[in-house]
């Protein structure tokens, strides 16, 4: 199996690529257009100066060398979703070329060498058989001329397992650069699987297909090992492979052709008239270049020797800038970087898990979680209480200590108080003194656990579970 991936990128700039309207996701159809994005005759695109600087942070980031005279093309093609009849893209001089991404692999570290990096305007998108009106297409322009990347690598890829370490990297790289989020659900990282079949020990590349419509690492892993499947068994059975697009079908586990695949000549590319050509200057490169944040495999690195984390913990809280950047300052305000850790590694990736959120959506304020552990470490409150603190926090940013105030969430202290609290659970449970004292340890852990559902979580486990056994031990 021979792969190749073309990568679409929507990137973060708050207005197109070619006029002022508004790039945020999600809004009422039609309402963020204007005649330059709807292909009005005699409108003029001006390019967002904000785009190419993602493009250049990102390829400067992929290793890629850098076009310093770089100019637009027009893709000339019809759909309905496609307002000009052409597309404005980068064919002849794309802004980035020869990079490389290093993935690993069973075998070791792996290049996957990018041929180019792009910049294009996206069209809109339509919509089919709309639950109110019944069986119509209907064409939304909202993303049409949001500003894109293309990133697109040489078929240097040989498993599934491979392309998803190189989309993982490539879009952890991309967000520590703050270029994109990457949502492959909202569309804003799209994914295009180049494959093809060949037999073993040979250097021919056989005929690819393309698959299009994936939007999540399980369905591209799905459609990349039912595609090989596919080709082989038209192969063993005597057939041509076609080369075409495809669309995957999620739901169905199967992909099905959309269109015979274009060539280049098909599009009938020329240099975009209204566009001069793009000249980048090395201050250009430099002030871009030294804007660069700590990458993750540099600032995991770093974790393990400033704040002697294991690799484990280092790699975890580095997969996204904002929970690297969540424990690095929370870090260096209780000094305590192994107890932050823990408390992101564990309740963190709990309630993002529990929300279905990604890690960059974190927005865990640092001082807050903080004076957290230092109210733990003061026993202010137990573990218990403040696993519920942290979850408040996690939602709403809460000061922790109006939370506990509000709440009454404050560890009792006074032993003599929690000490009638034991006594009397004791007395309430024969059973479990005497099965105790026959033996069966796990007697006094019940104990302990109904001393502190009297108490309502309020109380020290370790001052219960010592004052438990002190008592039983009489």
């Amino acid at each position: 199996m021979v792969i190749g991936l073309e990568v679409h990128v929507e990137l973060a700039t708050k207005t197109k690529i070619f006029c002022g309207c508004s790039t945020a996701f999600g809004q009422a159809p039609n309402t963020q257009i204007c005649p330059v994005c709807t292909g009005m005759p005699g409108t003029l695109p001006v390019l967002n100066k904000k785009v190419v600087d993602y493009a250049l942070a990102v390829g400067l980031a992929l290793h890629c060398q850098v076009n310093r005279h770089c100019h637009f093309d027009r893709k000339n093609y019809f759909y309905p979703d496609n307002p000009q009849n052409y597309q404005i893209s980068q064919l002849y001089a794309p802004i980035c070329h020869d990079g490389f991404v290093e993935i690993e692999t069973e075998e070791g570290k792996k290049k996957v060498r990018i041929h180019e990096l792009h910049m294009e305007e996206d069209a809109g998108k339509l919509i089919h058989d709309d639950p109110v009106l019944g069986a119509c297409s209907l064409v939304d322009y909202n993303r049409s001329g949001v500003p894109l990347i293309e990133i697109v690598s040489e078929p240097d890829m040989r498993s599934a397992r491979e392309v998803i370490a190189y989309l993982e990297d490539l879009r952890t790289t991309i967000q520590y650069l703050g270029a994109s989020d990457c949502r492959l659900e909202e569309g804003s990282m799209r994914v295009d699987v180049n494959l093809s079949v060949r037999k073993a020990g040979t250097k021919q590349l056989g005929t690819r297909t393309e698959m299009k419509n994936l939007n999540s690492f399980k369905a591209i892993v799905r459609a990349i090992e039912e595609e090989k499947s596919r080709q082989v068994a038209l192969l063993k059975a005597g057939r041509a492979v076609v080369q075409e697009t495809r669309r995957w079908d999620d739901d169905c586990g199967v992909s099905r052709p959309m269109r015979s695949k274009e060539d280049a000549q098909d599009y009938r590319y020329f240099p975009e008239p209204d566009l001069p050509s793009l000249e980048i200057s090395e201050a250009w490169i430099e002030e871009i270049r030294k804007a660069q944040p700590q990458m993750r495999k540099e600032r995991a690195e770093r974790f393990q020797k400033e704040f002697y984390l294991p690799a484990y913990d280092a790699l975890l809280l580095t997969q996204s800038r904002q929970m690297a950047e969540v424990f690095e300052q929370t870090a260096l305000i209780c000094h305590k970087p192994k107890e932050v850790s823990n408390w992101l590694m564990t309740e963190g990736m709990r309630l993002l898990k529990e929300k279905a959120m990604g890690p960059e959506r974190i927005r865990l304020s640092p001082v807050h979680l903080a004076k957290l552990i230092e109210l733990v470490e003061n026993k202010v409150i137990n573990r218990t209480a403040a696993k519920e603190v942290f979850a408040q926090m996690f939602i709403s940013q809460t000061n922790p200590e109006d939370y506990i105030k509000e709440k009454g969430l404050y560890a009792v202290q006074d032993e003599d108080a929690l000490l009638q609290v034991v006594v009397q659970v004791i007395a309430d449970n024969p059973q479990s003194v005497k099965d105790f004292r026959n033996g069966k340890q796990r007697a006094a852990g019940f104990l302990v656990g109904q001393t502190m559902k009297a108490m309502k979580g309020k109380a020290d486990p370790e001052v219960i579970n010592r004052l438990v056994r002190e008592q039983l031990a009489e």
